[in-house]
């Protein structure tokens, strides 16, 4: 089987024969085989063993055809080498043993060691560099999605903490920020040198600030963080998170190739307000997946007919998957979407071929 490099064609807005897709948590509790390895061992547990991990990987490109891989890891795992204590807890998430409440806790928060801390990470992009014939995407999270961990010390609905922080000491926020920003931007060079083939940031829960906050308090280290990156070749993703399409119009200095979008906006509204400067992904609401197979394939269908509107659009989920999705469900709305796209875009150059 030869290389197959649809999404990164795709992130370039380049010509394609179909459109390439994948799926945020693919990797994951929905795969019964998945769930037997969980029964032995953590996540963070797995994330140290590096053939282990390169395997959990692999499995849903093998079981689901998808065009890209992303790596199984987690958002939170670099935080550790800067000096703090978490554990990733059953149906709760991270929680913080020591959460970051005020300047000084900010100060003690050290640069990023990856080759040192982290070189179980590394190892396992090495891997699938190796083994793999879709790209791998890597991912970090953004910094005010970490942030809000760090804060309120677990997940958090309303970010009272978080938010109480940024707008009553915002010398203290802004140095936080700096700080997982420079963290990001290790963490991400180091991936994309040891074989990633395109990087995602997360940044899950952006979405609850105000445009004016976001562009106050977050924006300016988002706009660092690609920037510094600029240089590397890969294509590099921003997904913004749910609830975030009041935040797309603020994203136009943003150096990123592409940008996800939830499924609260459409592909082409997300696209004006993006002023078409992005290639875009999503955005299949999760909860479709839930219903017969000829509903999730109408929703798909539309999704597919308004990314092909224009070049430079990837298929995925407007979030992650959850536990109760179904992989064979996943495995043929898979291949629908590349039969559907494919028989589309042949159409259509037919069309333009008679034209001629």
């Amino acid at each position: 089987m030869s290389y197959n490099d649809r999404f990164i064609r795709a992130c370039r807005k380049e010509t394609l024969d179909r459109v390439p897709v994948w799926y945020m948590r693919q990797a994951g509790r929905y795969d019964p085989e998945y769930r037997k390895i969980k029964e032995k061992y953590s996540l963070l547990e797995i994330c140290k063993q590096p053939e282990l991990a390169a395997e959990v990987t692999m499995m849903p490109v093998r079981k689901l055809g998808v065009d890209a891989a992303i790596l199984y890891s987690d958002i939170m795992n670099p935080v550790a080498s800067i000096g703090i204590d978490f554990d990733i807890v059953a149906n709760i998430g991270p929680v913080i043993a020591n959460p970051i409440r005020n300047a000084a806790d900010v100060e003690r928060l050290k640069p990023i060691d990856v080759e040192g801390d982290l070189g179980h990470v590394l190892e396992t992009i090495r891997i699938l560099d190796r083994e793999l014939e879709v790209p791998l995407i890597t991912f970090a999270g953004a910094p005010f999605t970490i942030a809000s961990y760090l804060i309120e010390g677990r997940p958090s609905k309303n970010y009272l903490r978080t938010k109480a922080l940024m707008y009553s000491e915002p010398k203290v926020w802004h140095q936080l920020m700096d700080k997982l920003g420079d963290m990001v931007i290790a963490y991400l060079r180091a991936h994309m040198a040891a074989g990633g083939k395109a990087f995602q940031l997360f940044d899950s829960w952006v979405g609850a600030l105000t445009p004016a906050d976001f562009r106050t308090y977050v924006l300016p280290t988002i706009e660092r963080i690609f920037a510094e990156l600029s240089d590397l070749p890969q294509p590099k993703i921003y997904f913004p998170g749910v609830s975030s399409g009041e935040l797309l119009p603020e994203l136009n200095a943003v150096k990123a190739d592409v940008i996800g979008l939830d499924w609260r906006v459409s592909i082409p509204e997300g696209r004006r307000r993006l002023n078409g400067n992005f290639a875009v992904q999503g955005n299949l609401d999760p909860t479709v997946l839930t219903a017969p197979m000829s509903t999730i394939e109408a929703h798909a269908a539309a999704i597919i007919d308004q990314g092909l509107e224009q070049p430079g659009f990837i298929f995925n989920l407007g979030h992650g998957l959850f536990p109760e999705a179904s992989l064979e469900k996943l495995a043929e709305l898979t291949s629908f979407i590349h039969t559907y796209s494919e028989q589309k875009i042949a159409a259509r150059n037919g069309k333009e071929t008679s034209h001629v």
